[in-house]
């Protein structure tokens, strides 16, 4: 089993910056792809970024392509999304999975409870 738990939420003004982490605990999860979705009220839950165990393989959804990074500290079992140029339609809960596999990381196995990120005009 791998426990996850994301921190970094909050209340921002369009155009900020937040970054949001993924503390990870468990089975060897430097060993695990990780990835980030979010969820906004009402709309489906949407991937946005994944990266494999490694840290040299990245993945981005359209939607955050150059304005979201996906990082991941193996020596602190934490994975990490950088966010700049927020915009309103990025409000939404965020969510941090993990799957032993890359390439099932757009349907993980392990999922956090999820934060808030709410963007104001």
């Amino acid at each position: 089993q791998v426990q996850l738990v994301e921190s970094g939420g909050g209340l921002v003004q369009a155009g900020g910056s937040l970054r949001l982490s993924c503390a990870a605990s468990g089975r060897t999860f430097s060993r695990y792809a990780a990835g980030w979705f979010r969820q906004d009220t009402g709309k489906e839950r949407e991937f946005i970024a994944a990266i494999n165990w490694s840290d040299i393989t990245t993945y981005y959804a359209d939607s955050v392509k150059g304005r979201f990074t996906i990082s991941r500290d193996n020596a602190k079992n934490t994975v990490y999304l950088q966010m700049n140029s927020l915009k309103p339609e990025d409000t939404a809960v965020y969510y941090c999975a993990a799957d032993s596999k890359y390439s099932d990381m757009g349907s993980p196995d392990y999922w956090g409870q999820g934060t808030q990120v709410t963007v104001s005009l």
